[in-house]
């Protein structure tokens, strides 16, 4: 391991702050742009049910690309790898401001999220190596900080830009952003490779991002894409055979991109499989609650974006109760309850309607945040729990690759039950509208309580008392 000798004073102190910068820089991007949805559809003269391939893109980019960005470090350093991610992310911002089509925005959000991918685990990976074990529990706080930050602010300044401006700022103001991060890139960021050089998985990293690209396309297929059912199946069959096809190489090489090994931990296996569906409820709610305001309930952007505060806030203070909580309960209590309670909130939402008191649903969406940031940290924590010095890199990256593709899962899934819901809605038909939302909701609110049966599997024993 590099110690923190190779650092000065100045540039010890400055990296955490560069990181939290590229961090919040991420996390604000990732809320901002819920709420710009129907204003831009607008524009764009789309259907503002039909956008998720916006999220998506930005989203499965990350989420493809991931696995590499260890490897892309170790092979031309941290400093030009961090520095070029801030630029690609700035410039995808800059396209994402200047297109005037929807196919071009979503191109776009692919050159952003090729930024996004290297980013935030590089910059991780830099604090990893740079400060000694006995500082990071205080630094890699300090860099989430920022993170926490993003959810709270994002949807409220993406309504008043939108409102007030135009939806181009919300793009637009990553640029000064970006511009600062690249000056602190190079001047602090340090120059780190790896010890040896290591041969990357190219076929497994094809193999498993092909099943990936190919499932989340099948999704989009039965929403916004309107792919007939026939061709919808034969991606899915793809995209399962590849995933299959890495699986049965993995067992057999000696460095895969993810080795099979890992789920030989029970609490890896029951966490990764626990995190890909509960995630899909979570990843549907901040890309459905800003729609079905603006759209169904007529409120504005700017309203819409301060109605999500209550949820941040209460996401913010459930990370302060998640440890006593599962130190008292355990996870197997905590997750299976959790979720059960995450999916009956996210239900209740279809109880939702213009008779709903202001106050009430304000109440209900910050018991949401709080239920979705419980379940977060339980989920992160007992996945990493039990996995050795050896194998928890392998498995911190395939998680962060789960909670990506689960999460663009989640808005493909709703984006596809609002398609089908509001199919034959006929135009400014505001009840039918609604009760395509409601449906929703409550579909989704569903296939995430069967999570709980996945969490309900861990030992009982599991987390009463948590080593960190």
């Amino acid at each position: 391991m590099i110690k923190s000798q190779i650092l000065d004073n100045k540039t010890a102190r400055s990296l955490p702050w560069v990181v939290a910068i590229a961090f919040f820089m991420q996390s604000l991007d990732g809320t901002i742009l819920n709420t710009a949805l129907p204003r831009m559809a607008n524009d764009l003269n789309e259907d503002p049910l039909r956008m998720q391939g916006v999220i998506i893109a930005y989203m499965l980019t990350v989420a493809l690309l991931i696995p590499a960005s260890g490897w892309i470090a170790d092979r031309f350093g941290t400093k030009k790898i961090f520095f070029s991610a801030i630029v690609l992310f700035s410039f995808g911002s800059l396209l994402c401001a200047l297109s005037n089509s929807l196919d071009m925005l979503i191109g776009a959000r692919v050159v952003q999220g090729l930024g996004g991918a290297l980013m935030f685990p590089v910059g991780r990976l830099v604090i990893l190596r740079a400060y000694p074990r006995s500082e990071l529990v205080r630094i890699m706080g300090f860099i989430t900080i920022p993170g926490l930050l993003g959810p709270l602010i994002g949807p409220a300044m993406g309504g008043w830009m939108v409102q007030y401006l135009t939806w181009h700022w919300i793009f637009l103001i990553n640029l000064p952003v970006g511009l600062i991060g690249c000056y602190a890139a190079l001047k602090f960021i340090p120059d780190l490779r790896g010890k040896q050089k290591t041969r990357f998985d190219s076929v497994g990293f094809l193999l498993f991002g092909s099943a990936m690209l190919l499932i989340t396309i099948a999704m989009e297929g039965l929403g916004e894409l309107h792919l007939p059912h026939l061709r919808v199946m034969l991606l899915l069959f793809a995209g399962m055979a590849c995933l299959i096809a890495y699986w049965l190489r993995a067992g057999r090489i000696a460095k895969p991109l993810f080795s099979p090994s890992l789920f030989k931990t029970n609490t890896f296996s029951i966490g990764i499989f626990g995190n890909l569906f509960a995630r899909l409820g979570s990843g549907a709610l901040p890309f459905l609650v800003p729609l079905l305001l603006q759209i169904a309930l007529g409120y504005s952007p700017s309203q819409a974006g301060m109605s999500m505060l209550p949820l941040a806030a209460a996401a913010m203070l459930a990370k302060w109760l998640a440890r006593p909580i599962i130190e008292r309960f355990g996870f197997r209590i905590v997750l299976t309850v959790n979720t059960l309670a995450l999916g009956l909130m996210l239900a209740s939402m279809g109880l939702v309607n213009e008779q709903t008191p202001y106050w009430f649903m304000l109440c209900m969406l910050a018991v949401l945040g709080a239920i979705n940031s419980l379940q977060f940290t339980a989920m992160n924590t007992v996945t990493l729990i039990d996995l050795d010095d050896e194998s928890a890199s392998s498995g911190n990256s395939l998680l962060s690759v789960v909670a990506q593709l689960a999460l663009s899962l989640g808005v493909a899934c709703a984006g596809a039950l609002l398609g089908g819901f509001s199919a034959g809605v006929s135009s400014g038909s505001q009840a039918e509208v609604l009760s395509a939302f409601q449906l929703t909701f409550v579909t989704v609110g569903i296939m995430t309580m069967f999570a709980a049966a996945i969490f309900s599997l861990l030992p009982k024993e599991v987390g009463n008392t948590i080593a960190h």
